[in-house]
């Protein structure tokens, strides 16, 4: 029992550690997959994309909003969304690499 609570334990402290540094403009490219594969923000948002794998990767929207040039290891792409709505996106060169963006509309602050 103290094993599992140990082990419990330290997987928390490390899944808080992990959510405490995570930038929600960026998405990361790395084995295969994008991460977060789900990400919601806010209209006026520009994300960027990292490829952390050796192999290249690109993006494109579903709907052609935005494609991006093939990206080495360590390229960067950025898209500014500026309507609300869903966009879902894959990578040309490996299809099942799929992602979804869900934008907010601005808030007016009133």
């Amino acid at each position: 029992m103290k094993f599992l609570c140990l082990f419990v334990g330290s997987t928390f402290a490390a899944l808080a550690a992990h959510g405490a540094g995570a930038d929600p403009s960026r998405i990361e490219i790395q084995k295969f997959a994008f991460a977060p594969k789900e990400i919601t923000i806010n209209a006026g948002t520009t994300l960027v994309w990292t490829n952390h794998d050796e192999t290249p990767h690109t993006i494109i929207a579903s709907d052609g909003s935005f494609v991006s040039k093939a990206m080495d290891t360590d390229d960067r792409y950025e898209h500014t969304f500026a309507t609300a709505g869903d966009y879902t996106y894959f990578c040309t060169l490996h299809p099942y690499m799929t992602g979804t963006i869900h934008v907010r509309a601005a808030s007016t602050g009133r």
